[in-house]
């Protein structure tokens, strides 16, 4: 008994070093090494404040932004209670309450056409933190926003381009936008004119 019993407790012993210790040590330490950015959470830094991460979404409501798709994660966008709504396709709460609403909204806001609005822009993704949204429902946004900022949907437009990602590789995924990249290049690009008439006060140039 005595004879299995030790070499058992060293092994244990030793596996938890290695397992518990050094490999998470070497991995931790080579991603500071290679990718410290990328290992400490993907920062975005504004005039040396932190304003969010490009791998979590979070929410913009205010017209001179672009709004990300929804979220059921929380009260929306919390990391620490990401989720979907678990909610299939045929599942009639889903489509004739939220879809139905989401529909309406973007009708209302971004005049879009119902039956041609874009998936991501009335359903929630599964982790429910997604930063991105697709060009089509970027660019049903254009004209909200440059109305809300008064400049040119032109301009807009050609910032949205310039920010829009293609396929990782070349194959992989789709091509998408990173909706806080994108408000954050808004506001150093575009910034928000005076309004003509004194009686519409003029927006503040902070993310919400």
């Amino acid at each position: 008994m005595r004879s299995n019993i030790r070499p058992a407790l060293v092994l244990t012993v030793l596996l938890c070093v290695i397992t518990g210790i050094g490999y998470p040590g070497l991995v931790t330490g080579l991603a500071q090494l290679i990718f410290p950015r990328q290992a400490n959470g993907s920062l975005v830094r504004v005039n040396g404040r932190i304003v969010g991460s490009e791998l979590i979404g979070q929410s913009f409501t205010r017209p001179e932004y672009f709004h990300p798709r929804p979220s059921a994660a929380g009260a929306g966008y919390d990391a620490t209670a990401s989720a979907g709504t678990n909610k299939g396709p045929t599942d009639r709460k889903l489509a004739d309450t939220l879809i139905a609403l989401r529909v309406d909204s973007a009708v209302q806001l971004d005049g879009a056409i119902k039956g041609q609005v874009p998936s991501d822009m009335v359903t929630a993704s599964a982790s429910g933190l997604d930063p991105h949204i697709s060009p089509a429902n970027a660019r049903l946004q254009v004209a909200r926003v440059a109305r809300a900022r008064g400049v040119s949907a032109a301009d807009v437009q050609k910032l949205l381009d310039a920010r829009t990602e293609g396929r990782q590789f070349g194959v992989l995924g789709e091509p998408r936008v990173n909706v806080l990249l994108l408000n954050i290049a808004l506001d150093s690009a575009l910034t928000i004119r005076p309004a003509k008439t004194a009686l519409v006060p003029t927006l503040p140039r902070t993310l919400p």
